[in-house]
């Protein structure tokens, strides 16, 4: 989460995601001749490293911290099999067709280190019941995957964690952009699995809050004449 430790670590096949990028190159025409050339097809370059920050950088977290959010783990596959996850509520959609999400991992962990070598995560947004399994996938905890329910359907892109979850996307990755102490992982989202029976967990203020008292809450009082704002 934005302001809980996001650690790392551990079951079923892995899956392996590196297509091949193939290029063609233009060729020459012929010094004398009037020739047409065929022009290449390249994909789009990656943007070069950001530049160095001169200003201090600021403290976010307590920014981040008010700004609530619903709560995911983020689930993959490493080189040996080994189901890896964390906590994380840094994630946004980015389009919807393509269907792409981007996550925020914390660089270098056992988490981060399976998504990138795979090419392939499973975003589980949990339920308002699930907190335990949010601190647990927060932890240090060795043994986070033997203390949830989950299951790898076929095809999927990581672990699902069955009982926790109120919906999942399996994903792609697509592009994964390092930057500071954290990577940008852009997936193309390839399935959807959701349940309208249950709500989503919310986090913020360093504390968690439950989507069915929220939703419960009247609305705000309005003055006459003025609009109703929705979503």
């Amino acid at each position: 989460m934005t302001d809980t430790p996001m650690t790392d670590t551990a079951g079923p096949t892995a899956h392996r995601a590196t297509p091949p990028t193939a290029v063609r190159t233009p060729v020459a025409a012929p010094a004398d001749t009037t020739a047409t050339t065929a022009s290449a097809t390249a994909l789009p370059a990656q943007p070069p490293g950001p530049a160095p920050l001169a200003s201090p950088a600021a403290d976010l977290r307590p920014l981040m911290s008010a700004f609530p959010s619903g709560v995911s783990v983020v689930t993959a596959l490493d080189e040996n099999a080994v189901p890896r996850g964390m906590t994380c509520s840094s994630l946004a959609s980015v389009a919807l067709d393509p269907a792409v999400l981007v996550v925020c991992l914390r660089a270098g962990g056992p988490t981060s280190d399976a998504v990138l070598g795979s090419g392939r995560f499973t975003l589980n947004l949990l339920h308002e019941d699930a907190r335990d399994v949010s601190d647990l996938f927060a932890s240090q905890r060795a043994d986070r995957f033997e203390r949830v329910v989950w299951r790898l359907p076929l095809g999927a892109s990581g672990p699902h964690l069955t009982e926790a979850a109120l919906a999942t996307a399996d994903c792609t990755v697509v592009r994964a952009v390092p930057f500071g102490d954290h990577t940008a992982v852009f997936g193309h989202v390839t399935r959807v699995a959701h349940t309208d029976t249950a709500a989503p967990l919310l986090y913020g203020r360093r504390r968690y809050a439950r989507w069915s008292a929220a939703a419960a809450a009247p609305e705000p009082r309005r003055t006459e004449g003025e609009p109703r704002v929705r979503p």
